[in-house]
């Protein structure tokens, strides 16, 4: 029962996670949007990558959640089909990075054995799927500026996953180690 209400909060902290990174986002980089919903930067997909290696599978369940709600709600209003195709890819992309990561690497819960090369190779790999995803996507359904769109979104969700996991651990050095 603990260990379901663990992952319940996990959820729960994914999806206030990317849900509050995607509503800062907003004012500060709309203006640099390439097309809607793929700027130049573009800071949730930091928290896709934090929310992952934090939480695991909860984590990318709750990026699912939120990602779709920003989706019919803001982005793509009444779209079921592109709020849930945008939300599946946004989510995947990370969670099957993180695995891999995971795998190759024996990452462990606590992440304590995450390098920094290991670290950025995680955020190049996320700012490499969920693009790769969304354009997949985007192909299938004929759009056009795949290959525009695609350079676009992978610059933006590197520059703002680079911005989250430094801001992050620029945060963390000022916490007090415990004696």
């Amino acid at each position: 029962m603990l260990n379901l209400r663990l992952r319940f909060f996990m959820f729960l902290a994914a999806m206030a996670m990317h849900g509050s990174m995607m509503a800062l986002n907003e004012p500060l980089f709309r203006q640099t949007e390439f097309l809607q919903g793929i700027g130049w930067i573009y800071l949730p997909a930091g928290t896709r990558l934090l929310c992952t290696l934090l939480f695991g599978g909860a984590g990318a369940l709750g990026l699912l959640v939120s990602g779709w709600i920003a989706c019919m709600l803001y982005y793509f209003p009444g779209d079921v089909l592109r709020s849930t195709m945008g939300a599946f890819a946004g989510a995947v992309g990370p969670y099957l990075v993180y695995l891999a990561a995971s795998q190759r690497h024996g990452l462990r819960a606590s992440l304590a054995n995450l390098t920094p090369k290991t670290l950025l190779l995680c955020a190049v790999g996320c700012a490499l799927a969920s693009p790769l995803l969304h354009h997949l996507w985007f192909a299938l359904r004929g759009d056009a500026n795949i290959v525009s769109g695609f350079l676009v979104m992978f610059i933006g969700d590197l520059a703002g996953t680079l911005i989250v996991i430094y801001t992050a651990k620029a945060m963390l050095l000022r916490v007090p180690r415990p004696a």
